[in-house]
């Protein structure tokens, strides 16, 4: 199934959702419809339980080259709300999804772009990939959650550099800070976008979930906090259809194959 919106694309195949933002004429420039249109598709992959991975992606020849600078300049304080609290929203409901999300980098990424794609769980970019805070080029400072995992990904120092400065990173760089997980050549970004959401897809979607959750907060706790967080949620998946899929393949010596025992669990749920 698939809705087209003028400005972003939602599209389901099979398990993966994917959000194509969709202004390639404008190096698709956030604007108030496509933050708008970002944050009602987060909420349907919120509310889709079907769904093992959500892929981020951009139209055209780049990811996105930052915010629609010429609409909010014109009524700053008007019209800037009207783009960054959808976003904002989007992003927060993002981070909160029980799913990878998989971001698919080429081109220019910038400004907001650059915030949204550091705010994706795994990112995979083509070897044409430039990265670029640029915020203060414009005399603006970040937003889109990007100083909370910019300086998270690089620490603090890097952080200010890249957020200061606000110069160009290419993918090659971007790899060695640990601003994405894998670079690929151009030609080949596709087939490995889609291999990977494939392989995410086919994987324990639970522990995935439990897993994210535990790392993106634990920074909020003590040691002891975190410990007691762990054991709740590995006493959460113990008690599920993944660990006993998992335990046994591991025991059989096989790969686990967890998209069957997904649907035995929602089986066993039904009766």
């Amino acid at each position: 199934m698939s809705s087209e919106q003028q400005v972003l694309l939602f599209e389901v195949m099979g398990s993966i959702a994917q959000i194509t933002f969709s202004r390639p004429e404008a190096l698709n420039a956030l604007n108030e419809d496509m933050a708008c249109a970002f944050r009602d598709a987060i909420a349907r992959v919120a509310g889709d339980d079907s769904l093992r991975v959500l892929v981020l992606r951009g139209a055209g020849r780049g990811f996105m080259a930052g915010g629609d600078i010429a609409t909010m300049a014109r009524d700053p304080l008007r019209n800037a709300p009207l783009l960054l609290d959808p976003l904002h929203e989007a992003l927060l409901k993002m981070a909160e999804l029980p799913i990878p999300v998989l971001a698919g980098l080429h081109g220019p990424v910038a400004g907001a772009g650059m915030s949204v794609a550091l705010a994706a769980d795994l990112a995979l970019a083509a070897d044409n990939t430039i990265f670029q805070m640029a915020y203060t080029r414009i005399g603006a400072s970040p937003d889109g959650s990007g100083t909370w995992h910019l300086a998270r990904l690089v620490g603090l120092r890097k952080a200010l550099e890249i957020a200061l400065l606000s110069d160009a990173v290419d993918a090659a760089r971007a790899l060695d800070l640990g601003l994405v997980n894998w670079v690929v050549p151009a030609a080949e970004f596709d087939g490995r976008l889609g291999a990977m959401a494939k392989r995410l897809a086919e994987g324990a979607t639970g522990a995935y979930g439990r897993s994210k959750a535990l790392l993106r907060t634990a920074s909020l706790r003590s040691l002891a906090e975190q410990l007691d967080a762990e054991r709740a949620a590995f006493m959460q998946g113990a008690a599920g259809p993944e660990f006993r899929e998992g335990a046994q393949a591991f025991l059989e010596k096989r790969k686990p194959d967890f998209l069957a025992a997904a649907s035995a669990g929602q089986r066993n749920t039904l009766t």
